[in-house]
């Protein structure tokens, strides 16, 4: 079986994998697809090798069917569809203690310190592994992951139905941001550079701006009748995000920083002063924000397969980072691993 084999930077070899039988409490799992992200272009490369042991599989956005279960696993068992939430926690760090395992202090992230899902076959511990309904493709199934983070996002901002939000940053979890915004009945505004990108959030009946082309501020200014919109989700990770994402925000309006920034940025903090702002930080996410991402995708009610702008066999992964990189036409491109290429006349969705 492939496996795409990450050697250092730049350098990928597509190579065979060696099928690992689950161990107690373990899952070995046929990966029919995963999604290329942008963690994952990072460590192409390079930037995360003090995290990786090379040779290293990447991959932590995926979907596919239980091939064996080890000893003890009660929670799926074999022939099951599933998904997996790629995070290992230690469980005995100040934050585990307190119930935030997903941020634990020696967090191991499955793709990152742990081999991933750029491979047809992956074991993964049973409490990573979720099952997901017959009537989910398993391409809209490898899409769970970043709804996920977006489902985390929003529950952090305590979104309602009837407020103004902007999201700073079109890309895929913006977008899935302002998707699942929306559906909880919020009046939401994007902000983004890319056509294509705009173009598509337009199709989807997601009001954007060019902050190039119009002033972002005014517009909500317009918008509010001066009051400002009720809470900003930040995903740009860039200096010019972190100065507008204060300038927006309503009294006791609320931001979420989504993006990841290296180096500290200015931020305004008279703003937040001035008008009581809440700023609050999101990271990966908790069991309920997949649950609550399940739902969503099984619903039907969100267009997730809008973004999914090609699918590659596992050898072309090099060319769908390119193709990630390149800045045009592009949302989110999923791996065929192998398995899916025999299932998917048998795909539901």
């Amino acid at each position: 079986m492939k496996a795409a084999i990450y050697e250092g930077s730049h350098t990928i070899r597509v190579g065979e994998c060696v099928p690992v039988e689950p161990g107690p409490d373990e899952v070995r799992i046929s990966v029919a697809y995963a999604g290329i992200c942008g963690t994952d272009l990072h460590l192409y490369h390079g930037r995360m090798d003090h995290r990786v042991t090379l040779p290293h599989v990447m991959g932590h956005e995926m979907a596919g069917i239980v091939e064996s279960v080890g000893s003890g696993v009660t929670n799926v068992a074999a022939g099951d569809r599933v998904v997996v939430m790629p995070l290992i926690s230690c469980g005995s760090c100040p934050a585990c203690l307190a119930g935030h395992g997903h941020i634990c202090q020696r967090l191991k992230f499955i793709g990152i310190e742990t081999p991933g899902a750029f491979q047809a076959s992956m074991t993964v511990p049973a409490h990573t592994v979720l099952p997901i309904p017959d009537s989910l493709s398993l391409k809209l199934g490898a899409m769970i992951e970043p709804l996920a983070v977006a489902c985390h996002d929003v529950r952090i901002g305590d979104v309602r139905s009837g407020e103004r939000a902007v999201v700073l940053g079109g890309g895929p979890i913006g977008t899935l941001i302002a998707m699942v915004a929306k559906a909880k009945g919020a009046n939401v505004l994007v902000s983004e550079l890319n056509p294509y990108r705009i173009r598509l959030l337009e199709e989807m009946g997601i009001e954007t701006i060019n902050p190039k082309e119009a002033d972002v501020a005014e517009r909500v200014d317009r918008l509010t009748g001066g009051a400002g919109c009720d809470i900003v989700f930040e995903v740009t990770s860039s200096p010019a995000g972190a100065r507008l994402m204060t300038q927006l925000p309503r009294t006791r309006g609320r931001i979420v920083v989504v993006g990841i920034f290296g180096d500290p940025p200015p931020v305004d903090l008279h703003r937040f002063f001035w008008r009581e702002l809440k700023l609050f930080g999101a990271r990966v996410y908790e069991k309920e924000d997949f649950e609550q991402a399940i739902a969503w995708a099984a619903s039907g009610e969100l267009p997730l397969d809008r973004l999914i702008s090609d699918i590659y066999p596992l050898d072309r992964l090099e060319e769908g980072f390119r193709q990630m990189e390149s800045g045009g036409g592009v949302m989110k491109i999923l791996l065929d691993c192998g398995f899916a290429a025999a299932e998917r006349d048998s795909e539901v969705g």
